[in-house]
């Protein structure tokens, strides 16, 4: 577990402690499980104690190698953010044609990131 020290998680947290992770519901088949990347935050945030940035939205698939892959639903979730006054989304790399697509009023006023792999949300997550 060393790739963990990078992340600033000493390597063995899991030795000492027992985490669960409820996902209810979790076998209903969806169109993606796009919320890897947001459960992965919230879990280093949680064992290093690190807040993550303020007004922060993100979504993608996260393989367990650390891969971000695409999701669906740009659009809805582009409106969703802006309705409830998020200024900072990280996106799947992949899903970067998706979000250019969209209407300059949509896109406006947003600092958006593409990630590839883990690391490249962490950066931006954690500031």
């Amino acid at each position: 577990m060393a790739h963990l020290e990078g992340y600033g998680i000493d390597p063995e947290f899991f030795d000492k402690h027992f985490v669960h992770l409820h996902v209810p519901a979790g076998a209903t088949p969806k169109d993606g499980p796009s919320a890897g990347v947001t459960m992965a935050t919230a879990l280093l945030s949680m064992i290093t104690g690190k807040p993550v940035i303020k007004k922060l939205g993100m979504t993608g698939e996260l393989t367990l190698t650390g891969k971000v892959l695409p999701i669906g639903g740009v659009k809805e979730k582009i409106l969703a953010v802006k309705r409830i006054g998020i200024t900072t989304v990280i996106l799947p790399e992949a899903n970067r044609k998706d979000f250019d697509e969209l209407p300059d009023h949509l896109r406006a006023d947003l600092s958006v990131h593409f990630a590839r792999d883990y690391q490249d949300v962490y950066k931006v997550a954690f500031g």
